[in-house]
């Protein structure tokens, strides 16, 4: 086997992996990036591109401050993206209207917009009317509406393209179709990796890879248990709608893109590792888009997809180093993958450089799993 020497040898090139792998490399580190396929055709490829630091489950509560601070990083995240690639990604800060159907939609709306607020976060509650002059197409019929006005979103397709090219751009090396199989170690430090058969060593090695990470050889899942939750996806285009915000409800949301496509979404569903679009999660969809714009019943159908993203036991993203020397993970982002990369990105370069960092992560590091153990099923 012939071997090579990098600092830092990442094992997936998700969104996470690649911008980490920018981070580092514009630290002047030498780095590079295994992926079993194609870079960013998981999770990230299937991404609708929302970033909204708000909680967005039951306990979701935790993530907002990391999720607050990685929405401050984002305009120069993609600053620095966009002008090492050359490359649009279509980011647009134009905010959410957050729907609250009737008869308990004011209630509803007044909590969460309480909710926001002790978390920091701006939020306001405004009229129907009000609501439908900045989105006309809103349906007449809907109750309550809170407004989010820092909420942004992002094309992750057009981010991922970018961030290859800026990665590459700045040194880094990115193998595609090269899997990783296992783990190279000297005196219990973790020195590298295995990949296509051929030995990379490295200082420190950053586990990216996504649902993918739970079923990594050499005993080291027990750091990253995680699963694959279905997410499945809708693009559409209707002549006479064309929406600028982000139009979301506890059933699902729409996204607007700049080309006037309008991505409609999701599901959650614990299928396995099975991607695919299923009759029954296409009806869920549309029928909660409709409740949102009832005049896109006429819509074109663009595209269907779906995509895996990387659950955990407690739906909180595993970040930080393990305690074998030299091995760093950032897997589990869940539903947050797009909007949580900048601040991954920094928190992977401050541990890898300098052993530290002055954000309070301890809720999320890889340590909490105290022994091996899966991602539980859920109803």
């Amino acid at each position: 086997m012939s071997t090579a020497k990098f600092d830092v040898a990442i094992v997936g090139a998700g969104v996470v992996g690649l911008s980490a792998a920018l981070e580092l490399s514009l630290a002047g580190a030498r780095v590079i990036v295994f992926d079993r396929q194609q870079p960013g055709l998981e999770s990230s490829w299937a991404a609708a591109g929302m970033l909204a630091p708000g909680p967005d489950s039951p306990g979701g509560d935790a993530l907002v401050p990391l999720a607050r601070e990685s929405s401050v990083l984002y305009p120069q995240f993609v600053s620095l993206v966009e002008d090492a690639s050359g490359l649009s990604t279509s980011f647009a800060q134009e905010g959410t209207l957050e729907v609250f159907p009737a008869p308990a939609g004011e209630f509803a709306r007044d909590e969460f917009v309480a909710h926001h607020r002790r978390h920091g976060l701006v939020a306001a509650a405004i009229s129907p009317d009000l609501a439908r002059e900045m989105e006309p197409s809103l349906s007449a019929d809907n109750g309550s509406v809170a407004w989010l006005p820092e909420e942004a979103t992002i094309d992750p397709r057009r981010l991922l393209e970018a961030l290859v090219s800026a990665a590459k751009t700045r040194g880094a090396q990115i193998h595609a179709n090269c899997e990783v199989s296992s783990l190279l170690y000297e005196s219990r430090r973790c020195a590298g990796v295995i990949a296509a058969g051929e030995k990379t060593m490295a200082r420190s090695v950053l586990i990216t890879a996504g649902c993918f990470s739970g079923a990594m050889k050499d005993g080291i899942a027990r750091y990253f248990p995680t699963c694959p939750v279905r997410g499945q996806m809708i693009s559409l285009r209707h002549a006479h709608v064309r929406l600028t915000r982000v139009l979301r409800s506890e059933h699902g949301y729409l996204v607007p893109r700049s080309d006037g496509r309008i991505i409609a979404g999701s599901t959650l569903e614990h299928s396995g590792f099975t991607k695919a679009v299923t009759p029954g999660g296409v009806q869920k969809i549309l029928t909660a888009a409709l409740e949102l714009v009832p005049a896109l019943d006429d819509a074109q159908i663009l595209e269907t997809w779906s995509g895996l993203r990387p659950g955990t036991p407690d739906d909180l993203p595993i970040l930080g180093p393990t305690d074998v020397e030299g091995l760093h993970v950032a897997t589990g982002h869940y539903r947050n993958g797009i909007l949580l990369a900048p601040v991954t990105a920094k928190l992977v370069r401050e541990w890898i450089t300098t052993g530290k960092t002055n954000l309070d992560v301890a809720a999320f590091s890889p340590l909490r799993f105290q022994r091996s153990a899966s991602c539980v099923q859920k109803s």
